[in-house]
C-alpha cells in the first residue's frame, strides 16, 4: 500500500521545485543557454538580494533571517521562499502603481496571452471576478449571469448592489453536469434586459467542460456591452494544439484565469486580461487597487512572472508530458479497469462543446461507489484528487505530472475495483442540482449581510425544509457554486441532493450550519 503524501510545510516551496525540475528537463532537451527564462520581476528581486540589503522595513522575517529561530527542518523548507518575500521598494516596484519590473512582467503576460492589458492577481480569480463586476455595475444595474457561477461573482453583486438576471445552464447529456447557458437563452435575456451592463459566463466548468465563445461574443457586442468570462480553470488554454482555445482568442472582453490551478504558479496567483472598446479598463484598475492587498505577495507575483516566462521559453513543449500522462491514464483505465468510466463531453449540434484533455472525470460504472467514496479510497493509496461530487471524482493533470504518477493512480484504481463493497452508493440525482427555474429569471437583488431581517427567518432541521423558501446561500465547496440562493424554494430534487451531500460530509460555505443539519428558511414560507 502506498503511503499518503506528506502535506506539511513543504508545500510552501513546491513551486520552486516545479520550476527547477521543468527548467532542468527542458534545458537538457533543447537549450544550451544559461538562463532561457525572461522573468523581469524575478530578476529584479534576485538583483536586489545580491546587493546584500539590510532590512529596516516589512515584512518582519527580514528576507527569511527570522526563520533561523525555527527548527532546522522548517527553516530549510521556508527560507528560500522567504528570501523572495519582499515589499514595495525602489528596486522591487509596486503592484498598484507599476513602473518597473512588475509593469514589464504584466506587459509580457499580455503579449503571451494576446490581451491589451493584463493584471497580476494575488487574491486568486476571486479578486478578478469581483473587479470585473464592480467595475461595470453600480447599485440597481442589471448583470446577466449564468445560474451556476462561482460565489465570488455573487458576492461582488452584493457589494455593488446590482441585480442578477440568471440564465439557466445547459446540462451535459451523458454526465448530468451543468455547463453554460445556450446562446438562445442568453439572447432572450438580452432582448428582455437590453439595458444590462454586461453578460458574465463561466467556462470551462470545474469538470473541464466548456463552450467555444465566438458566437456569444458577437451576440453580446451587438448590444454594445462587454462579455466577461470566469475562465479560472483555463489558464493553460490556447497554449498547445491539443488544448482548447482560450476565451481571449474568441474576443471576450474581460477574462479571469487562475494561473495557480492549471499552471505552476503559487496558490492565489491569477491573472485578469482585458481587451476591446467595451471594457472599462480604468475602472478595473481602480477597483483592483481597492480590493487587493496594499501589501501584495511578491512570491506569488514572482511565480506568475516565472510561469509566463516558462510558457514563452518552452512553448507547446511545456505541455507535452502532461498530455501524454493524461492519455496514458485514460487508455489504461479503459483497458484494465472496466469498472470505472471516464466522462466525455456530449457534443452539441454546432460542435461547440469540448472537454479539457488535462482533466479526468472518473466514476464507478457499477454504481457501487459514490464519488466521495471513490475519492476517499484513492486517498488511501496516496492519490489525492481535486474534488468529488455524488457521482464523480475530478483529477487534474499538470505540467509536472509523470508516468510514475500515472502508474500509482492505475494501481490504486485496479486495487479499488477488485475490492468488494457491501453497501452500494445511492446517488440518483443530478450532481449539480439546483432549482430549475425559467430559462431567464426576473432581476434578483442579493443584500449584503443578512439576507432578510432576523424576524423573517427561522432555523429548522434540514429534513423539514422541502417546500420552504431558503433564506441563505447554500454553497458546497468545492466547487464553490451556490445550489440555493436566498428566496429560492427548496424543491424535491435539490432537497435530495443537499441531504446526500450532507450525509457524505460535504461542507457548505456561508451556510449558518456548515454541516447543514439545519437550514435557515423564510418564516411562513
Amino acid at each position: 500500500m502506498h503511503e499518503p503524501v506528506s502535506m506539511g510545510w513543504r508545500q510552501a516551496s513546491f513551486f520552486i521545485h516545479v520550476y527547477v525540475t521543468i527548467e532542468e528537463t527542458m534545458m537538457e532537451r533543447q537549450y544550451n543557454q544559461m538562463n532561457p527564462l525572461n522573468a523581469p520581476l524575478y530578476e529584479a528581486i534576485k538583483k536586489h538580494l545580491a546587493s546584500a540589503p539590510r532590512s529596516f522595513h516589512v515584512p518582519g522575517h527580514h528576507y527569511g533571517q527570522a526563520m533561523k529561530l525555527y527548527p532546522k527542518e522548517i527553516t530549510d523548507d521556508l527560507q528560500a521562499v522567504m528570501k523572495l518575500d519582499v515589499t514595495e521598494l525602489s528596486s522591487t516596484d509596486d503592484l498598484h502603481d507599476p513602473q518597473g519590473a512588475i509593469k514589464e512582467a504584466q506587459q509580457l503576460a499580455a503579449e503571451t496571452y494576446g490581451s491589451e492589458q493584463t493584471f497580476f492577481l494575488i487574491g486568486g480569480s476571486t479578486a478578478g471576478n469581483m473587479a470585473l463586476v464592480l467595475a461595470h455595475c453600480n447599485a440597481g444595474d442589471v448583470l446577466i449571469v449564468q445560474r451556476n457561477v462561482h460565489k465570488s461573482i455573487i458576492h461582488a453583486m452584493m457589494l455593488a448592489g446590482a441585480r442578477a438576471v440568471f440564465v439557466q445552464p445547459e446540462v451535459d447529456i451523458q454526465s448530468g453536469i451543468a455547463t453554460i447557458p445556450s446562446l438562445n437563452n442568453v439572447e432572450e435575456a438580452l432582448q428582455r434586459y437590453p439595458y444590462a451592463k454586461a453578460v458574465m459566463l463561466s467556462t470551462p466548468n470545474y469538470y473541464g467542460m466548456g463552450v467555444r465563445l465566438h458566437q456569444y461574443v458577437r451576440l453580446v457586442h451587438a448590444y454594445s456591452i462587454p462579455l466577461l468570462v470566469d475562465e479560472a480553470h483555463g489558464a493553460h488554454y490556447g497554449l498547445h494544439s491539443e488544448l482548447p482555445e482560450g476565451a481571449l482568442a474568441a474576443g471576450v472582453d474581460g477574462v479571469v484565469q487562475s494561473t495557480h490551478k492549471t499552471l505552476p504558479a503559487m496558490t492565489m496567483g491569477a491573472m485578469l486580461h482585458i481587451q476591446g472598446k467595451y471594457i472599462n479598463g480604468r475602472a478595473v484598475k481602480r477597483i483592483l487597487s481597492i480590493i487587493q492587498s496594499s501589501s501584495p505577495s511578491y512570491p506569488i507575483m514572482i511565480s506568475l512572472d516565472l510561469t509566463r516566462a516558462m510558457i514563452d521559453a518552452y512553448g507547446a513543449q511545456l505541455f507535452e508530458q502532461a498530455i501524454r500522462t493524461a492519455n496514458n491514464i485514460r487508455n489504461r483505465i479503459s483497458r484494465s479497469v472496466p469498472e470505472f468510466g471516464i466522462v466525455n463531453a456530449e457534443s452539441g449540434g454546432d460542435g461547440c462543446r469540448y472537454l479539457d484533455p488535462l482533466r479526468i472525470v472518473l466514476w464507478d460504472r457499477t454504481g457501487t461507489r459514490s464519488g466521495y467514496r471513490l475519492q476517499q479510497e484513492l486517498e488511501h493509496y496516496g492519490c489525492y484528487t481535486e474534488m468529488a461530487d455524488p457521482r464523480h471524482v475530478v483529477l487534474l493533470i499538470g505540467v509536472a505530472s509523470t508516468d510514475s504518477d500515472a502508474d500509482a493512480l492505475i494501481h490504486a484504481c485496479q486495487t479499488i475495483a477488485r475490492t468488494k463493497v457491501t453497501d452500494r452508493a445511492n446517488f440518483q440525482t443530478n450532481p449539480a442540482s439546483f432549482p430549475c427555474g425559467l430559462p431567464v429569471s426576473e432581476p434578483i437583488v442579493f443584500v449584503l449581510g443578512s439576507d432578510h431581517s432576523q424576524d423573517r427567518s427561522e432555523t429548522i432541521p434540514l429534513a423539514e425544509a422541502e417546500g420552504r423558501v431558503c433564506d441563505e446561500m447554500i454553497i458546497p465547496y468545492p466547487p464553490g457554486i451556490p445550489i440555493l440562493y436566498p428566496g429560492e424554494r427548496i424543491g424535491p430534487e435539490v432537497m435530495t441532493t443537499i441531504v446526500q451531500l450532507a450525509e457524505h460530509g460535504a461542507k457548505f460555505q456561508t451556510a449558518s450550519d456548515s454541516t447543514l443539519q439545519t437550514i435557515r428558511v423564510v418564516q411562513g414560507s
